[in-house]
This record gives C-alpha cells, sequence and structure tokens, in this order.
C-alpha cells in the first residue's frame, strides 16, 4: 500500500509541475461548456423533454462533462505505448510491481489533481451562470464512488489499447479509431439518453458509457443500481483482458533500437 500511495503521488506532483497548463485547461472546457450548453438549450425551443432530460439537466450535464473530461482522461493515452516504443518497457516489467498496478496507482493520484483543479472551476462557472441540478447526500455520495469506478474502467481501457504498441510500430490510428468511438459512446459528446431508444440500449451496455455517462447520471439522480455494478464488472473485465494480453505481448519481447 506504501507503494501504490508514493506512485499515486507522483502522478499528481507531475501534473502539479505545471500550473499553467491547467490554467488553459480551464480556459477551453470553460469555452466549449458555453457552446455546448447553448447549442443543447436550443434543442428545447420546441420541446420540454428530451429523452428523460429536462433543460436544466442537459446543462447540468455539460458542465459536468466538462468537469470530468480529464479527469477520467477519456482522450487519448499514450504512455504505455511510448515507453513500449523507445524500449523503456523491458526497465518496467524488471521491476518488482506489475504494469497495471503501476498505471493504475499513477492514475488514481493524477485523477484527483484534474477533477480538483481543472473540474471544479469550470463547473462552478456554469453553476453562477446557468440553472444546474444537484444531488443529494446519498447520490453526491454514490457520485464519488461512481467517479472512481469510472477512472478505473477508463484506466483499463486505456491500457488495452496500447498494448498493439508491442506489434505495431505507430498505434496512431488505433488511438484515433478508439477514441472516436468512446467519445461517441461515453456521453462527451450528446448524452447518451438523446440515442434512439435501440442505440442507447447499445451503449449503455458498452464499456464507455461507464467511464463518463454513469457517473453524470448518478449525480442527477437518473441512474439505476446496475448502472454502479456494470462499472464494477467492466472494471474487472477490461483489467482481465489486459493482463491476457500483456502476457501475450511480454511472452517474446524485442526492443528495437541500440
Amino acid at each position: 500500500v506504501r507503494v501504490d500511495w508514493e506512485i499515486a503521488k507522483r502522478g499528481w506532483r507531475r501534473y502539479a509541475a505545471y500550473p499553467w497548463a491547467t490554467v488553459a485547461g480551464v480556459f477551453t472546457n470553460t469555452i466549449f461548456g458555453f457552446i455546448q450548453a447553448y447549442i443543447l438549450l436550443a434543442v428545447y425551443r420546441h420541446r420540454d423533454v428530451v429523452g428523460g432530460y429536462d433543460p436544466a439537466d442537459s446543462v447540468t450535464y455539460v458542465w459536468l462533462v466538462q468537469a470530468l473530461l480529464m479527469t477520467v482522461q477519456v482522450f487519448g493515452w499514450q504512455e504505455l505505448a511510448v515507453r513500449v516504443r523507445e524500449g523503456s518497457i523491458a526497465t518496467d516489467l524488471s521491476r518488482p510491481i506489475d504494469p497495471q498496478r503501476y498505471w493504475l496507482a499513477y492514475d488514481l493520484g493524477r485523477a484527483p489533481y484534474h477533477f480538483l483543479f481543472r473540474g471544479v472551476a469550470p463547473f462552478v462557472l456554469g453553476a453562477l451562470l446557468f440553472r444546474l441540478h444537484y444531488p443529494t447526500t446519498l447520490a453526491a455520495f454514490l457520485f464519488v464512488v461512481s467517479l472512481v469506478l469510472a477512472v478505473v474502467v477508463s484506466l483499463g481501457f486505456r491500457f488495452l489499447y496500447n498494448l498493439p504498441a508491442f506489434w505495431l510500430l505507430d498505434i496512431r490510428g488505433v488511438v484515433l479509431l478508439v477514441v472516436s468511438v468512446s467519445l461517441f459512446f461515453s456521453g462527451a459528446i450528446v448524452p447518451l439518453a438523446y440515442f434512439p431508444a435501440w442505440l442507447k440500449t447499445v451503449a449503455d451496455a458498452l464499456p464507455f458509457a461507464a467511464i463518463l455517462q454513469t457517473p453524470v447520471d448518478v449525480w442527477l439522480g437518473k441512474a439505476h443500481g446496475w448502472q454502479i455494478g456494470l462499472q464494477l464488472v467492466w472494471a474487472v473485465v477490461l483489467f482481465a483482458l489486459g493482463r491476457i494480453v500483456l502476457a501475450r505481448a511480454t511472452r517474446k519481447l524485442v526492443v528495437q533500437g541500440g
């Protein structure tokens, strides 16, 4: 546990070392928050409810998504792939700590930093200018649980799509494809409640909803117990798949370079 704590602190300190990057990120998330909020509000000019979301639900969704995008890190993450390409993975594998455990501890240190210093400010500004919905005490507790599970599911997915680097010289095409799919099905672009019923059913069953849409639904009080349970299931499944693929990849490892 002490090792995990020290790794988590390293994840926090890495991003805390670049405060102006955080400020730029807050500015970017805020601008996109305004753009997306007004786009979704335009949908309600001729209707009161869409997919069970009223205007306040949709605006709350927008500002929560902007607060959580970097917390759960929906966008492309290639640190493991870079270490494979550079050959540093050989050093990682010789250490007495499992790579999955290392990156999970690291991510659980990184995520709180992004939530507090990049996520809170845009949400507070959105709360000052729009009418938002806020959770009950129980929903707030469940939101924290769901958010932790979302980070774990996200890391399991990101770890998995970095592993093709063991076989490919360049995984940018893989990353572009999987990030595009995850952005669409996670609820990062529009709430999954806006989807047609058949597509929403498919999206709810995929791991991407567990990364972003589920924590938002928990905050709004629209989540069902099975959704948090499904987050836990996907966390176990993705980490198990990651372990299987990593074992297969390291069965015979050839490090390129001098």
